[in-house]
């Protein structure tokens, strides 16, 4: 895109040269702190700010707040935008600036502003670039972690005549959109491939992998026709099921922690790829007498909340009574089981009880049944999926990347067009074309 014919001194150090006939004003000239309390709750939209959006949340399943609790929040208007300016200190990859589009309320604790003299989807898209460059958290001093419009006033806020405003709103909301159509495109990608490759799995590790092999039926539902050489057994012969323990309570009593074991929850689980490589908390004797070690090796499962998630553990570790751990027989190849057990999921998910909280009981888990190749074979289908899936991997780790690239270029073009780098003045978006996205009008000069 072309420059501007001329440019001056911001007078600012991180905002570098701007155009000549742009203007440097304080934040106070163009933004108004606004706060409407919602009074005898008046309104019910409940609102919140996530990744950089304002989206809707659920008034009336919002666990924890009670009704009355919404008094306090405030009441924000389309074109309003929100700053979340707490936790500066500790909290420094969340984005903290978005733009309402509908009428709502959200908490007080975030900054709400009016824009007077600028418009508003330039004026977030601006804010929105300062929140990347992190220049809020080079605001304030010391040890504070919370700003308020008193700290912001004087943030200078670059002011572009108004048409020019409107002009890189518009090419920004047109560039954007084919920005975000283009990851969701790319997104979708990769979840097919990532299908593909569990399909790949699961008529490997259940049928095998030479198409001209005698078939049979297993007798059982969810396997249908097995390889004929093939065995059927219950999940409690062909593993050793391990339940893992910790009887005290509360259970974060920090008495039972900070010594040498470590200690696995199901959310370090849930993180983990394959296997489980690392641990955040550790038990001291107290808590390593009323726990259970497992040692390197067990494949290991969910049980409670996030069931049939799996990984396989890298080192010994002790785990709660929501994790339970496998380890195969002889006849059974450890990384085979694993994938075995991911083809399973839907079967555990049959028969876990749908209450409040999933919990799947061991026994449960024992009684299913599996399928058995001889170990060779286990091997081989191993190896056949390994194969398979490199060529899968290398495919999605190509698109990721095209997504981290694309996702450069779109900071790089708001940035670019808000601080006066490019010159979009007379961009063409084909606003007359019936397919062209119409950019919304959420707020007047």
């Amino acid at each position: 895109m072309k420059r501007y014919p001329n440019y001056k001194d911001s007078g600012v150090e991180w905002l570098g040269e701007i155009p000549e006939h742009w203007q440097v004003m304080p934040a106070f000239s163009v933004f108004k702190e606004q706060c409407l309390r919602n009074k005898n709750l008046v309104e019910k939209n409940l609102l919140s700010l996530s990744y950089g959006r304002i989206i809707k949340k659920d008034f009336e399943s919002n666990y924890g707040l009670l009704p009355e609790s919404f008094e306090t929040y405030q009441i924000v208007n389309p074109g309003n935008i929100i700053l979340r300016l707490t936790d500066l200190q500790n909290d420094k990859k969340s984005l903290r600036v978005g733009i309402v589009k509908e009428k709502g309320i959200i908490t007080s604790a975030y900054l709400c502003l009016n824009t007077q003299h600028i418009y508003a989807q330039y004026a977030y898209k601006l804010l929105h670039n300062y929140d990347i460059l992190k220049v809020f958290y080079n605001m304030g001093s010391g040890i504070r972690q919370n700003m308020n419009f008193k700290d912001l006033k004087r943030l200078p806020i670059l002011v572009p005549p108004p048409e020019e405003q409107k002009a890189i709103a518009h090419f920004l909301d047109h560039k954007l959109e084919q920005i975000e159509q283009y990851i969701r495109n790319k997104q979708r990608l990769i979840e097919l491939l990532n299908e593909q490759k569990t399909a790949i799995i699961n008529r490997a590790v259940t049928k095998g992998i030479n198409p001209n092999v005698p078939m049979k039926h297993s007798g059982i539902e969810w396997l249908g026709e097995i390889p004929a050489h093939w065995e059927t057994k219950r999940v409690k012969y062909i593993t050793n099921i391990l339940r893992g323990k910790f009887t005290h309570r509360p259970r974060n009593d920090p008495r039972m922690y900070d010594g040498k074991y470590p200690f696995i929850q199901t959310g370090d689980v849930a993180s983990a790829k394959k296997y489980v490589t690392e641990y955040h908390q550790t038990l001291n004797e107290e808590g390593f007498a009323v726990s259970k070690q497992f040692p390197k090796g067990t494949l290991v499962m969910t049980i409670a909340a996030n069931v049939g998630d799996m990984a396989i553990l890298d080192f010994e570790a002790c785990f709660p009574d929501s994790i339970v751990g496998f380890i195969p027989k002889e006849f059974m190849n450890l990384d085979y089981l694993y994938n075995l057990f991911l083809a399973m999921r839907q079967e555990l998910f049959r028969i876990t009880p749908m209450n409040t909280q999933l919990n799947l009981n061991v026994d449960r888990i024992g009684t299913l049944w599996a399928v058995v190749p001889p170990i060779q074979e286990q091997v081989d289908i191993l190896q056949f999926i390994d194969n398979e899936s490199k060529k899968i991997d290398k495919a999605i780790a190509q698109i990721e990347k095209e997504i981290e690239l694309i996702q450069e270029y779109r900071t790089t073009l708001i940035s670019d067009a808000v601080t006066g780098k490019i010159d979009v003045r007379g961009f063409d978006n084909g606003s007359n074309s019936k397919n062209s996205p119409k950019p919304p009008e959420l707020a007047t000069m």
